[in-house]
């Protein structure tokens, strides 16, 4: 999910979070790539939890993610890499912007 971070003050009381945009992935292909990625990123996901991203964690998700996706050949997991790394992209650009990996 993409989360838009609003921060009044400097109290984390007043963080709000505002999603954006979300890519579903209804098979879990994404986290079973994740638990089979030799890649330092990918492989701390845990399915179960959630792990927030955020803008200075991009350029490396983001290559982590591309890597991924030049070895897949599933349509389906290649489908869900890219609009995982859209987000990715997204979030990159904006430093007020979190990517939530949400686990199980």
């Amino acid at each position: 999910m993409l989360m838009q971070v609003a921060q009044g003050g400097t109290s984390p009381k007043r963080r709000r979070l505002t999603t954006v945009d979300f890519a579903r992935d209804a098979a879990d292909l994404f986290s079973a790539l994740c638990a089979n990625s030799g890649l330092p990123m990918l492989n701390r996901v845990d399915p179960y939890r959630t792990r927030i991203l955020t803008s200075a964690d991009m350029p490396q998700f983001i290559s982590e993610i591309d890597a991924t996706c030049d070895l897949t050949v599933e349509r389906a997991t290649r489908d869900i890499l890219q609009r995982i790394r859209s987000l990715a992209a997204r979030c990159a650009e904006a430093g007020n912007f979190e990517l939530h990996l949400v686990g199980d």
